[in-house]
């Protein structure tokens, strides 16, 4: 598969010029079951040479060893690419399954030092506040992020999972350059006010797992596939049992559309993702698949520049709508439970 260069886009009002897709770095450490560590340098390697400079990490994914797999990566790239990361997401070291949120002013402060030296840089591109703590004040926590731009930890600020009076509220503290959260044709609630803040303030989103956690590219079609030790989708609602079935048959007008476009379908919900900036009238929309496979990196990138007709949009919008289970099996700490 030959290699397409992605074009540029400004990620928000003011923020870095970075490829019109990006890479989501999670799947590297954890998660998804066994890395290959020379496969997946290689992996980084293929996306930079296909015009991908955004790589996104955060201070959980592998409890730090994510972002200390990146260092050399970024060490010998810093110029190229804009690298982003996240806080507020902590785990015990006694308890693997525990997920806390921490946001308040000295955790930030903490946290940013720690992500700074793993990465073995002096500076964050875009720092992302991954999840929101309600107990603590909001403004507390977007200044406690803006004094890290004021002394060059920082370069821009993100926030992932808020939902759009969230935003409104942190940009009117600090600009924000870019929101993240879950967006693709399986998950749309952010859909419901996240989009039309951003796009009344100027401010980027960033997709994460616009392929669904791999069910929009068909891998799990039989509805029985094992997904072996280490891989969390075993736990996650969309990919058990009944609802795993029921998700599959939902993939029916996504094949037909694909073969019409010669494409795969996860090239299709790529493309989906791409256009929701036309249809939302969007700044920037910068999807983030991740991948440890270069063959796959090639495949992604290619789909930026296939373009959906509106008849293909119209046979893909309900889909959403009729997906078997919620994102995650408690949804507490995402926006929508915020709405």
């Amino acid at each position: 598969m030959s290699t397409h260069k992605l074009g540029t886009i400004a990620l928000g009002t003011g923020g870095p010029l970075v490829g019109v897709q990006g890479f989501g770095c999670m799947g590297i450490s954890e998660f998804y079951g066994g890395t290959d560590e020379a496969a997946a340098r290689d992996t980084l390697d293929a996306a930079l040479e296909a015009g991908v400079t955004l790589f996104d990490t955060a201070d959980i994914y592998g409890s730090g060893a994510n972002e200390e797999f990146l260092a050399p990566f970024v060490g010998a790239h810093r110029d190229e690419i804009t690298l982003a990361s996240k806080f507020a997401i902590v785990r015990k070291a006694d308890d693997p399954d525990y997920r806390g949120i921490r946001n308040d002013p000295a955790y930030i402060r903490q946290a940013v030092e720690a992500s700074l030296t793993r990465l073995k840089t002096d500076v964050i591109d875009l720092y992302y506040m991954h999840r929101r703590d309600p107990a603590v004040p909001f403004a507390e926590s977007v200044g406690a992020m803006a004094e890290l731009v004021e002394a060059g930890k920082v370069k821009h600020l993100g926030l992932s999972e808020v939902t759009g009076a969230e935003l409104r509220e942190a940009h009117a503290v600090h600009p924000i350059a870019a929101v993240q959260s879950e967006w693709s044709l399986f998950s749309r609630d952010v859909e419901i006010s996240l989009v039309g803040a951003a796009k009344e303030l100027g401010v980027a989103v960033v997709p994460y797992s616009p392929l669904g956690r791999g069910f929009l590219t068909g891998a799990f079609a039989d509805a029985g596939k094992d997904l072996g030790s280490g891989d969390f989708r075993k736990h996650q609602p969309r990919f058990t049992g009944d609802n795993a079935k029921a998700n599959a048959e939902l993939l029916e007008p996504v094949r037909e559309i694909a073969a019409a476009h010669d494409a795969t379908l996860g090239q299709i919900a790529l493309a989906w993702a791409h256009q929701r900036q036309r249809v939302h009238g969007l700044t920037a929309v910068v999807p983030i698949p991740g991948t440890r496979k270069r063959s796959r990196v090639l495949e992604n990138t290619a789909a930026a520049t296939i373009t959906l007709t509106d008849d293909e949009l119209a046979r893909l919008e309900p889909i959403a709508g009729q997906v078997a289970g919620d994102r995650y099996p408690d949804m507490s700490s995402t926006s929508a439970a915020r709405e």
